[in-house]
């Protein structure tokens, strides 16, 4: 791999470690951009291509990853994990979730208390796939 390539990655990687760590906060391209020193344009091509999926779609994920643990380990309510991992709709986090999770929140809390495991092997049993997610746009997932 070339020099610009490996810092490149370094500045995709330093965005998704934002991403990890302030899911919950409101984080837009610009700002993730301006976290990997690049134009926003050039930030979700990059991110996409070196990643697999959109920044967006990215933070979806990790953010409805966090609320899968929440809903299974807590007695929150619906909402209030919701508003917990940064989203500001219970409307949108409810599609989000299902098109991810492939169930609403309610029906997934239905399905009991986590396993009584290590939480490490909890979470990434439980981190969906952004193989097996809904794509973000009717169709994309069609394109091979």
């Amino acid at each position: 791999m070339s020099r610009a390539g490996e810092d490149s990655n370094r500045r995709m990687l330093r965005a998704r470690d934002a991403m990890d760590r302030a899911y919950a906060e409101p984080l837009d391209v610009p700002t993730l951009a301006r976290i990997a020193h690049v134009t926003e344009a050039h930030f979700i091509r990059t991110f996409k291509a070196t990643f697999g999926e959109t920044p967006n779609r990215y933070l979806q994920r990790r953010r409805v990853e966090r609320a899968m643990f929440l809903l299974r380990s807590t007695d929150r309510t619906v909402t209030d994990v919701c508003m917990a991992v940064g989203f500001s709709s219970l409307g949108t986090f409810s599609r989000v979730f299902t098109g991810i999770v492939g169930e609403p929140p309610s029906a997934y809390r239905r399905r009991g208390p986590l396993a009584p495991v290590p939480s490490c092997f909890g979470m990434r049993w439980l981190r969906p796939s952004e193989k097996t997610a809904v794509p973000e746009k009717p169709g994309e997932g069609d394109r091979s």
